[in-house]
């Protein structure tokens, strides 16, 4: 019997919430090589990235240096790095040296040189990575990749914003668990489209007893922790065990395809005139948007440390004083408790029942 041995380099990228299988499709399909999909993330993954993390270090810098070595266990050949809007920018350089210093010999690839670069530069890079490239192909996968992330953030937003209301509770997660599977498989643009489509029909058919006046609950805060469910101890999933409707304009979608910073500013002029940081304007004006729609109540999230987060917070403040809504402040580090939080998730559910009851 003949064995066939995948001899395809091995390309690995840090976990970030279901961003994975899009970038699986980009390497594999558009670039041809070996994409090293890794299992969910656990305890022990933070525990590793904060063993080699300096103490200054986000949560961010902790989860995403756990998945790289990880990665390493694994069997990858390249290990690629991001980068970012605040000092995550020079976080693959860190990183880098850190896998050095531990002895890992395998490829690094830092992103954050090429972000201001020119596409000749990405087509570079690509064929570094595969040096029989086809351009062409490489192009359709990133169209296919991007449609990929708009299916997922668009099935996601509408399972948290209508999860606690099913009348047989668990039929909507397991429809989006199945879609997430069928794009962590697929190998065309047909596939994507198809595996999307059945997913948003069999969604739009589960029975749903939703009440008049749902608690609705906006989710804003830093890029990386307030998308990834383990970095945030599955905020929102806990949230629609709660019985609340919860809305996250943050996403890949909305903040690097629709909602351009420079577009948004002019909305909170009244609170800010300047740019603030990476994700202070979409923090800032999410919210606003979230207490002039009737929101029950704001949870900000963040990692510990984050800069530009907590200079938003008191301008979160004067909105909450404007609007009279609650805002609860959540802030993550590798040391979190689960009941810290259900107990603090609790409160303030019960905080904003009551006070609809009042104001009904």
């Amino acid at each position: 019997m003949e064995i066939n041995i995948d001899r395809r380099k091995g390309v690995a990228f840090p976990r970030f919430s279901h961003y994975n299988n899009a970038i699986r499709y980009l390497i594999e399909q558009g670039l041809g090589a070996r994409y090293i999909m890794l299992p969910q993330a656990t305890k022990e993954t933070i525990e590793l990235g904060s063993r080699y993390s300096p103490d200054y270090a986000c949560a961010p810098f902790k989860h995403t240096l756990g998945s790289l070595i990880e990665a390493v266990h694994a069997g990858a050949d390249v290990l690629i790095e991001t980068g970012g809007l605040c000092r995550l920018d020079y976080y693959g350089e860190l990183q880098g040296e850190i896998l050095h210093e531990l002895g890992y010999s395998c490829e690094f690839i830092n992103l954050a040189p090429y972000m201001a670069g020119k596409k000749k530069d990405w087509l570079a890079l690509a064929r570094e990575l595969s040096p029989k490239l086809n351009p062409a192909k490489l192009i359709a996968a990133f169209y296919d990749a991007v449609k990929m992330v708009e299916y997922m953030d668009e099935l996601e937003a509408f399972y948290y914003q209508n999860a606690a209301f099913e009348e047989e509770s668990g039929r909507l997660g397991k429809i989006y668990r199945r879609f997430l599977l069928d794009m962590q498989t697929a190998e065309n643009h047909g596939e994507i489209k198809n595996g999307y489509l059945k997913a948003r029909q069999e969604m739009n058919n589960v029975p749903l007893n939703m009440p008049p006046h749902p608690i609705r609950i906006g989710i804003v805060g830093e890029y990386f922790t307030v998308m990834d469910a383990h970095s945030n101890q599955n905020l929102q999933e806990k949230l629609a065990r709660l019985g609340c409707s919860t809305y996250r304009f943050m996403s890949v979608t909305n903040c690097h395809f629709r909602g351009k910073e420079s577009a948004l500013r002019p909305g909170i002029k009244n609170y800010v005139q300047y740019n603030m940081g990476p994700t202070s304007t979409w923090t800032i004006r999410s919210s606003l948007d979230y207490a002039r729609q009737g929101f029950d109540g704001i949870i900000h999230v963040k990692s510990f440390g984050c800069t530009p987060e907590t200079d938003v917070i008191p301008v979160l403040q004067n909105i909450s004083q404007d609007y009279h809504i609650p805002i609860l402040y959540l802030s993550y580090d590798t040391q979190n408790s689960d009941t810290g939080l259900d107990t603090r998730l609790e409160a303030f559910c019960d905080m904003l029942e009551r006070k609809k009851k009042v104001l009904r």
